[in-house]
């Protein structure tokens, strides 16, 4: 079977499941499922960067104005080597096609300003907004901010190269500026993942995504981005601290930035940013259409509900664990 005659199968299977999953959504609220707590690294776990990796990826989908409750995605096999392995690699790549569709109802159904995770030892109670955090997406999301904080943890560690290289630069210019290297250090470093650019390719009813990067930033640059920036930079801890975070935007955020868009540990990331620029495509290109009237930004979780409302929690109080670690 060539690569065209995949993705076409690929397409129809898309286009049928989504149709049943939109109706369920908003005719019959269909019954939820429970989840297994997600799998992710103990903490005190080391979590290096990763080899370049490309998933399954919901590269485009095609619409259908007469019907505005069929879609035929197109899904792309990445190089998961999914097609290989028999009948047991079809189930894997159906789950993972299934996993696309939702994460692309969620970011439909879900509003924009509602589309955020944050683990912080500080803000127990505001880890993912009620709605997002019952849907496959937003607990993977949660999930992926947890393998974050372990790598950016794992990359500062002093016994490692590019950890020896960060602190040995750290102590040097802190004897440089302040002539001590007894300086405070705060070790939690907040950094933060936002879009740094998407494309996408129309033609006719079909749109594709071409284009797709994350950019990371330190909570220093993160905070300027949007405007609330640093206190008092002139006080003697601020300057300490602007020095720590640029010695950290030099060192580790490259890291991270390059396992981000490339690396196996935020592989479900990258689905969910395709998920995410379809998503906002189809609100902005099809203002009027019945499935944008009545779904998007509603909220309407039904269907597409884990079941299981509590695994933020799970993943808060493991975060927790690693972090005194």
């Amino acid at each position: 079977m060539s690569s065209m005659q995949k993705r076409s199968a690929y397409r129809v299977f898309s286009c049928i499941l989504t149709c049943l999953i939109i109706c369920s959504l908003i005719l019959t609220p269909s019954a939820s499922y429970a989840q297994t707590m997600l799998n992710l690294p103990v903490p005190g776990t080391m979590v290096m960067p990763t080899g370049s990796f490309v998933p399954v990826m919901l590269k485009g989908m095609t619409i259908h104005p007469e019907d505005p409750l069929k879609f035929d995605f197109i899904i792309d096999s990445g190089n998961a080597d999914l097609e290989t392995r028999g009948q047991g690699a079809n189930l894997s790549l159906e789950s993972e096609s299934t996993k696309l569709i939702k994460y692309f109802l969620a970011s439909l159904t879900v509003p924009e300003k509602e589309l955020w995770v944050n683990l912080s030892p500080n803000e127990q109670h505001r880890i993912i907004p009620d709605a997002l955090g019952q849907t496959k997406l937003g607990q993977d999301l949660l999930a992926q901010d947890y393998i974050l904080k372990q790598l950016t943890a794992s990359l500062m560690y002093p016994e490692d190269k590019l950890g020896a290289q960060f602190w040995e630069r750290v102590y040097r210019q802190a004897h440089e500026k302040y002539g001590t290297t007894d300086i405070p250090i705060d070790t939690f470093n907040k950094v933060w993942i936002i879009p740094q650019s998407a494309s996408v390719y129309e033609h006719a009813n079909t749109v594709y995504v071409t284009n797709s990067k994350l950019k990371v930033l330190t909570d220093h640059d993160y905070q300027s981005f949007s405007g609330q920036g640093i206190a008092d930079t002139k006080n003697l801890n601020a300057n300490r601290y602007t020095l720590y975070s640029e010695i950290i935007k030099e060192i580790i955020i490259p890291a991270i930035e390059k396992e981000v868009n490339e690396g196996k540990n935020f592989a479900p990331l990258r689905q969910i940013y395709h998920s995410l620029i379809l998503a906002k495509w189809y609100k902005e290109t099809l203002r009027n259409s019945i499935l944008n009237k009545v779904y998007a930004d509603q909220n309407k979780i039904a269907g597409i509900a884990t079941g299981n409302a509590g695994i933020k929690d799970e993943i808060y109080a493991q975060y927790m664990a690693a972090y005194k670690k």
